[in-house]
């Protein structure tokens, strides 16, 4: 009987040892590295206008009737873009420099109301944002505004 028993064990333990278990072994180890990624750059937004509304009352007149001029902003990045103000003068379209029509005729004469905007706009890859600005002629009482009738009236469009 004793005899079977340690057979019985030997069996018992040789299976455990062969079959019933894997034995692992590792080493551990850690490691640094280094790489490098680029950014891009901001774009100039895209600023157009469409021509000016003119209202039911007519065109602009010494303190009569305004009229509405449709402003477009566009992002023509490949990355989101803040559009953060949209600020509208009488200027030179080219550069922003200081208009006069003609003699009698300046901005001094025009009112610009600036576009509403839901600060800060997020604009997407080519997103755009539209607003409309609106413009009217001052009632100069102490001079003569003759110098503005049939005057065109540039806007400078500044979008930051």
């Amino acid at each position: 009987m004793r005899a079977i028993k340690k057979i019985a064990v030997v069996g018992v333990a040789t299976t455990a040892l062969i079959g019933g278990g894997v034995a692992y072994a590792y080493w551990t180890s850690t490691g640094d590295g280094s790489g490098q990624a680029s950014t891009g750059t901001s774009s100039l937004f895209s600023v157009s206008t469409d021509a000016a509304v003119v209202g039911a009352d007519g065109p602009m007149t010494p303190g009569g009737p305004s009229e509405t001029v449709p402003v477009h902003v566009t992002n023509p990045s490949t990355g989101h873009q803040i559009l953060r103000t949209v600020h509208v003068t009488v200027a030179n379209k080219a550069d922003g420099s200081t208009w006069t029509a003609v003699s009698g005729c300046s901005s001094a004469d025009y009112t610009v109301v600036d576009p509403t905007l839901n600060l800060p706009v997020d604009l997407g890859p080519g997103g755009v944002w539209d607003g409309t600005i609106t413009i009217s002629m001052n009632n100069n009482t102490t001079s003569s505004q003759d110098g503005c009738k049939g005057a065109t009236v540039p806007l400078f469009v500044h979008a930051s």
